[in-house]
């Protein structure tokens, strides 16, 4: 079994440790001996979409996504196509922004890629902090940390998770995230996947599920460290509190 995963253009979203989660990926696989590979696009770059079983979009500051805003319009039409096929997306911070339909700032809106039923609108302040989530999704929870402007409204989408400690999606609503299809949208960074082994195997398994048509079961790998950075945090901000 092999994936390729696509980082979309890192060299102006990469500012959450993305590469840490695209390590992580690339190592969970090989581990497993799945053969795995990463192509990096820049903006002048074409993207076949369906050379790719799993996508990040990172984050970036409201410049940067401005920047890329354009190119966004371009690939639209076949991220769309790859995303309602059931392609598998992991968007971070500014990168789960840019999965809406619009993101509103005090410098002007950003078009967004309409991938996900969403929008985000610039907020007095930012919500720092670390943040614990329950999902539905799995057995541990997820952890992480977030640092954004933007309130992000998720209308009637699921939500990755609800919020233990921490702000989320808008600071009010107790939730945090978005799941649609095999798309995951966060603003979970620090990198989010190290610390969520979990999470980083959801992408994997319906990657693999996805492309070879057929339920896959990963093997089990020792995840004694990652476990133990998890209940840190999950000990220190939610049973202290």
């Amino acid at each position: 079994m092999k994936l390729t995963i696509g980082h979309l253009y890192p060299d102006l979203l990469n500012l959450y440790g993305d590469r840490g989660n695209i390590q992580c990926l690339m190592r969970r696989c090989q581990w497993r001996g799945i053969e795995a590979e990463t192509i990096a696009f820049e903006l002048g770059d074409k993207i076949d979409f369906s050379r790719l079983d799993i996508v990040l979009l990172g984050g970036g500051s409201d410049r940067e996504q401005m920047l890329v805003c354009e190119k966004l319009k371009e690939i639209q039409p076949d991220f769309k196509k790859y995303v309602e096929d059931g392609g598998v997306v992991i968007a971070i911070c500014g990168g789960y922004q840019l999965l809406g339909k619009y993101y509103k700032t005090d410098q002007g809106t950003i078009t967004g890629l309409d991938l996900v039923d969403l929008y985000t609108e610039q907020g007095e302040g930012r919500l720092i902090s670390n943040i614990v989530l329950k999902s539905d999704l799995f057995d541990m929870p997820v952890v992480g940390f977030e640092n954004h402007g933007g309130r992000t409204c998720i209308n009637n989408c699921k939500p990755l998770g609800k919020v233990l400690y921490g702000s989320g999606n808008d600071g009010k609503t107790g939730y945090e995230g978005v799941v649609y299809k095999n798309v995951i949208g966060t603003y979970l960074h620090g990198p989010l996947l190290p610390k969520n082994p979990q999470l980083a195997d959801w992408l994997i398994a319906h990657a693999l599920e996805q492309k070879y048509g057929k339920e896959v079961r990963l093997a089990p790998l020792d995840d004694t460290e990652e476990k133990a950075a998890n209940d840190y945090v999950y000990h220190r901000f939610v049973k202290e509190n």
